[in-house]
């Protein structure tokens, strides 16, 4: 007899485990000359050389399975234990499996082409109205990189412009002030990776998410970087950010031209750096319409509305202009 410890570290073990620990009983229940126990990642196997081995073996095809699909459902574990092959998910176009399994893959062309554009590039552009997807998938891709180790960590950032409140004016220390901004982020995560595996990944820094301003004096590499609302960076924030691209890294950059919330006398450093690099090799551009929002149909509906109402203002500021220009 002999005590073997298998490790799970790379799952979150409430996936692992089963709601009540169901599947963990049906693997004591399949392996019954066995004794384990199981505490978070770890679990204590005795029993003879040969079966804890065996135990060990086909603990690790089901973490493999429970890390791509972010489920462990009691037919794999039936199928792996009886040393079947589990009955392949549909993946077809799949960018990662979210938390419970959900399938999370591009909605659109434009979202496939910004899948496209990241695989064939180091730094890639998403530009679009609110609602396209374009900072989901970012992230999607982001942690498909981490979960198949291409890279080590995640960066996402966003520059903290103030909208209508003064930060210090706002309660509670500088994170309480800057979460506020980063919320979007946040939520897009939770879809992806279980809460328990989230928590240890932004504990130890392997997720970091942090506003525009820390990035500053940083090397970022092996990484994935995000920028989010880049139209409300300056010149100098957006220059800043692009070149903190390390070794092995991927970067990419979303923003929406028509949501300034710079002071008018500040140009986006987004539209900017558009012109600047527009024929610069390695970078990517998608470019999303209306027609691309995948939020409530409304969304679209008050997307075209600003549009007519933002077009007929124009033409009735230049009607004014030609009419007093006419009575000079």
């Amino acid at each position: 007899m002999i005590e073997r410890i298998v490790i799970i570290d790379r799952v979150d073990p409430v996936s692992f485990y089963g709601v009540n620990n169901c599947n963990m009983q049906l693997i004591r229940n399949l392996f019954p000359k066995l004794r384990m126990a199981a505490r978070g990642t770890v679990i204590k196997v005795i029993g003879d050389e040969s079966e804890t081995a065996d135990f060990e073996k086909k603990i690790h095809e089901l973490e493999d399975y429970c890390v791509k699909y972010n489920k462990l459902p009691e037919d794999v574990i039936l199928d792996v234990v009886r040393g079947e092959a589990p009955k392949s998910v549909k993946s077809d176009g799949v960018i990662i499996f979210g938390v419970n399994g959900k399938p999370i893959s591009a909605r659109n062309p434009n979202q496939q082409r910004l899948v496209e554009a990241f695989n064939n590039n180091d730094l890639t552009f998403a530009l679009g109205p609110a609602g396209t997807g374009k900072t989901y998938i970012a992230i999607a891709l982001a942690v498909k990189a981490l979960k198949n180790k291409e890279v080590r960590k995640i960066i996402l950032s966003r520059p903290a412009v103030e909208a209508g409140e003064k930060l210090g004016f706002l309660p509670g220390d500088m994170k309480d002030k800057i979460d506020p901004y980063l919320q979007p982020l946040y939520d897009a995560l939770e879809d992806m990776i279980p809460a328990v595996k989230l928590k240890e990944y932004m504990e130890n820094n392997v997720i970091q998410i942090a506003p525009l301003a820390f990035m500053r004096g940083r090397t970022l590499n092996d990484a994935v970087i995000v920028l989010d609302e880049a139209q409300n960076t300056t010149t100098h924030q957006i220059k800043m950010f692009m070149t903190r691209l390390g070794m092995n890294a991927k970067m990419i950059v979303t923003g929406d031209a028509t949501q300034i919330d710079l002071p008018r006398s500040v140009p986006s450093g987004l539209i900017r750096a558009l012109k600047i690099l527009e024929n610069v090799e390695g970078i990517g551009k998608v470019e999303f319409g209306k027609k691309d929002i995948v939020r409530h149909a409304l969304v679209q509906r008050i997307v075209e509305a600003y549009e007519r109402f933002d077009h007929e203002e124009s033409q009735s500021a230049e009607s004014r202009d030609s009419s007093e220009i006419g009575q000079e």
